[in-house]
């Protein structure tokens, strides 16, 4: 939960729930506990002008930064609806509506989900990490490669998750390198459908 309220945008309600995050987090393993932490207080003590800047400069226009974890196996094409639906699916077995604005993979949305699941429910949504974790690798890379302070939560989530092999190193490096596939649909106009509507056609970056 606390990775998902600090990688929401930079507004007075995130900044508050970083002051919660700061207090709460002392009994999580260390390293994951830093991190959070970190992030934190980044978001208490920053410009909020600069971090909202650099918040929709790194996720809304750049697509190795999204946060649309079906987009990075996906990317524009017809298997990106199945991947969507496999998502709302999982949300349906842990007995959760898909609402709002947000597609089901949105990985704020999931974390969410996988806080508040019970046990039954969280090792549903842990499944479905672990089926992204070449998504999450690829997004932790680029967040890290940009210096974004929001690397720390992915990292965060990643101390979570079963380490990475290494094949699926070797898929997120190839990943990295090539980008996933396009092919526009008629999708665009949808929340995370190419990331941004100004980056149509744009090379993977």
């Amino acid at each position: 939960m606390a990775a998902s309220l600090l990688l929401a945008y930079p507004d007075d309600a995130t900044v508050g729930a970083a002051h919660a995050v700061r207090s709460a987090v002392g009994q999580l393993p260390p390293p994951v506990a830093e991190r959070l932490t970190g992030l934190a207080t980044t978001l208490v003590d920053g410009d909020p002008s600069a971090l909202q800047r650099a918040y929709v400069t790194t996720f809304d226009l750049k697509r190795r930064c999204t946060l649309y974890l079906s987009y990075y196996a996906a990317g524009d094409t017809r298997r990106r609806g199945t991947a969507l639906l496999r998502f709302a699916e999982a949300y349906h077995a842990v007995g959760w509506e898909v609402t709002g604005s947000e597609l089901p993979d949105h990985l704020g949305s999931v974390l969410e989900l996988s806080a508040r699941a019970d046990s039954d429910g969280a090792r549903i949504v842990g499944a479905l990490l672990t089926a992204h974790r070449e998504g999450i690798e690829v997004l932790r890379t680029a967040l890290a490669a940009e210096g974004s302070p929001w690397v720390a939560a992915v990292e965060a989530v990643c101390l979570t998750l079963p380490p990475v092999d290494a094949r699926t190193l070797d898929r997120v490096a190839a990943l990295v390198a090539e980008g996933p596939p396009v092919e526009m649909v008629g999708l665009s106009d949808l929340p995370g459908f190419g990331a941004n509507d100004g980056e149509k056609g744009a090379p993977w970056t």
